[in-house]
């Protein structure tokens, strides 16, 4: 059960899910910190104003990190840091992330950068937020200020992390930050984070050293039908559609599927106005490998009338329910299905004939420190399971490259607040005692020797 030569792995984080520090070092104020800040938006009133402390921290996790054995680690850059008000460079935003990619190479750490997780600065949201499309061309310019402020030690570059969620849930559900409710908004700043993507790729491409590689990270949902007529298979296409191939299909230079368009032409004129002359070839700018994050499948069921609005909030979605996850849940509530990671890998290595790296993959379930250990035996079940399904879509061909498992510290679960532990190392949110769990032994064991136990 050996993986590939080179196969990298790692664990993932995000800026403000972990680092805290939030008023320190000139970084100015996030969409996050206003959203958290809302009465009833996050669980518990739980902000990231502390978080895992990883602003002050960085130098003893990434030494768990590198003790553990992981040779990479995937973090995020928090733009409001780098520029408090989204425009201006700020040198002591910037000193932070050298210092902690320093440390990185010091221990023999892979750095692997996302420039963006979700904290928009506030600032920017203010003058529109990501459906102003302004907002594409102050991304492109913050890549560059990062690049040439990281380039010459960075190799690997990720853009954005998870566009879905910031359009979907940030401006469609409402559910994140900064918490609008319209689907045709959410239509409109899902076109400007692709097209920041591709804008920023464009930039970061032309400046890039020998060595230096280009993503995204898209998050992934394959829908499940629980039966196989018709109707069913036209569940499974709609929710795929919205979910899956709104964000993958312009990416690989298809454009936007001429169905989703169709299924969600009811929400006003405002996307299609948004899409001008050249936007789909920008977005579709090369990249050399795509970043996969599969957490659950999700299981689609039709209903007798098919314009009937779905349980599941998003744009265009209608004649279908998302059922409860089957089989073995976490306590997220999300379902258990590796098999399905096989077939997302096998179907996305088809269809994009790029490189796959699984950027996040990971469970929350609850945790205790007992006699200074963290027995998460069932966390340790779900890795086994899950990369014994990333070996078996590398077997059937698929050129997977890496494997970060999420997260690194349990952190800042969003809407969720501490309530979710996907760590492998345990955080005290109170002492901000770190405890490695069994699950980071295991992990590092697999690293340590590219491969899955006997």
């Amino acid at each position: 059960m050996t993986f590939p030569t080179g196969f990298l792995w790692g664990a993932a984080t995000a800026s403000y899910q972990v680092e805290g520090g939030v008023r320190e070092g000139g970084r100015g104020p996030s969409v996050w910190d206003t959203f958290a800040a809302v009465p009833g938006k996050v669980a518990g009133g739980a902000s990231g104003e502390i978080a895992c402390d990883h602003y002050h921290r960085y130098a003893a996790d990434i030494g768990l990190l590198a003790d553990l054995g992981l040779g990479a680690y995937r973090f995020s850059v928090a733009w409001p840091r780098v520029m408090p008000d989204g425009r201006t460079p700020s040198a002591a935003g910037l000193a932070f992330y050298d210092r902690l990619v320093d440390e990185l190479l010091r221990r023999d750490v892979v750095p692997v950068l996302t420039l963006y997780h979700w904290d928009l600065p506030q600032a920017l949201e203010d003058a529109g937020g990501w459906p102003l499309r302004d907002t594409a061309s102050r991304f492109a310019e913050y890549a560059v200020v990062v690049h040439d402020a990281l380039g010459d030690r960075v190799d690997q570059w990720t853009t954005i992390n998870e566009p879905f969620c910031a359009a979907f849930l940030g401006y469609g559900s409402g559910v994140h930050a900064p918490g609008v409710q319209d689907y045709d908004t959410a239509l409109v700043a899902a076109h400007h984070l692709l097209l920041a993507h591709g804008l920023a790729t464009r930039a970061l491409t032309s400046r890039a050293r020998p060595g230096h590689e280009f993503s995204l990270a898209l998050n992934f949902a394959p829908a499940l039908p629980d039966g196989t007529s018709p109707a069913h298979l036209e569940a499974a296409r709609k929710f795929d559609g919205i979910h899956n191939r709104f964000f993958l299909d312009p990416v690989l230079g298809r454009g936007y599927p001429p169905d989703v368009l169709a299924d969600v032409a009811g929400h006003g004129g405002r996307f299609a106005a948004s899409v001008r002359d050249g936007d789909t070839d920008t977005i579709a700018a090369a990249i050399d490998w795509l970043g996969v994050n599969y957490y659950a499948p999700a299981r689609v069921t039709p209903l007798a009338d098919p314009l009937a609005p779905s349980n599941c909030p998003l744009p265009g979605l209608r004649g279908l329910d998302v059922l409860p996850g089957a089989g073995p849940l976490t306590a997220f509530g999300w379902e258990q299905s590796p098999s399905t990671l096989t077939s997302l890998l096998e179907r996305l290595s088809a269809e994009s004939g790029l490189p796959l790296v699984v950027a996040e993959n990971g469970a929350s379930f609850v945790d205790k420190v007992v006699s200074g250990r963290v027995h998460d035996a069932a966390r340790v079940n779900y890795f086994l399971e899950h990369l014994h399904a990333v070996h078996a879509a590398i077997r059937a061909g698929a050129d997977v490259r890496g494997y970060f498992a999420w997260s690194l510290l349990d952190n800042f679960e969003w809407a969720m607040g501490y309530t979710q532990r996907f760590g492998l190392i345990h955080v005290d949110f109170e002492t901000q005692v770190r405890t490695v769990k069994d699950s980071g032994r295991f992990l590092g064991r697999v690293a340590r020797a590219n491969a899955l136990p006997e």
